[in-house]
């Protein structure tokens, strides 16, 4: 059997998140599937190295599947490019070793979230981005950032209720920038739980807008308890920027 690591980007507005469901096919799993399977005339179960949720997009995802078959990355990679939808495209496709796994080998992820936050709303940017019309207080969210760096338990900023495996994560770096009114904050950890990632930019977000105070990031990871975090910030300004794996 031979083992590829698979590159992609993929728009995600009108998919129902990376992971196929029994009740759709409309997820960029299932479509990513669908073409490897016609191609390599075998099924193909792909993993991907994360569960990206419904409308959330990605710049590089990363993805390994097993075939019977030995064929040349590039040529595989643009066979998929021709078949799959134009929101989805495949950056590299490379033969790895036999283990790998875009999962289980993943050392560390980067996350992007975009903010708009200008005087006037992007036209034709505002499907990758989440409008925050009121000014942000940035060197307030960056002092609350500065309290969840670390190893904690992160259980205040997960939505699943029934998680039984560790909720323990550590976050390298949380970076905040902003740019003619688009403000980025950028998520680096050794993994993300279920919504993590926009629970903690959502929690920031009340902090610019003086609803939180920097200073109770402490409390609401003591609480373990997801009603004392934030809200849950919107789907389409958060973006899969980067899968890191040991070298």
């Amino acid at each position: 059997m031979a083992t590829y690591k698979m590159t992609l980007a993929y728009d995600g507005s009108r998919y129902s998140g990376w992971q196929k469901q029994g009740n759709t096919e409309n997820t960029i799993q299932a479509k990513v599937e669908g073409v490897l399977s016609r191609l390599l005339e075998e099924p193909v179960e792909v993993a991907g190295s994360g569960r990206t949720d419904e409308g959330v997009h990605a710049l590089a995802q990363v993805a390994s599947f097993r075939t019977e078959r030995v064929l040349d990355g590039d040529r595989l990679m643009a066979e998929c490019n021709r078949f799959l939808p134009q929101d989805i495209r495949i950056l590299s496709t490379v033969l790895t070793f036999p283990r790998f796994h875009a999962r289980l080998s993943s050392s560390g992820k980067w996350y992007e979230y975009r903010i708009d936050n200008g005087p006037v709303a992007r036209i034709f940017e505002r499907k990758y981005l989440t409008r925050v019309e009121e000014p942000l207080d940035i060197a307030a969210m960056r002092e609350a950032a500065a309290f969840l760096l670390g190893e904690h338990d992160f259980a205040s900023f997960c939505d699943n209720k029934h998680m039984k495996k560790s909720t323990v994560r550590y976050l390298y770096e949380i970076v905040l920038e902003e740019r003619e009114g688009i403000l980025t904050i950028s998520l680096h950890g050794d993994g993300f739980l279920y919504h993590m990632a926009r629970i903690l930019c959502g929690t920031l977000i009340e902090v610019g807008l003086g609803a939180r105070s920097p200073y109770g990031m402490q409390r609401i990871l003591e609480a373990r308890d997801r009603s004392a975090a934030g809200r849950l910030a919107p789907a389409q300004g958060l973006f899969l920027r980067k899968v890191e794996y040991p070298v």
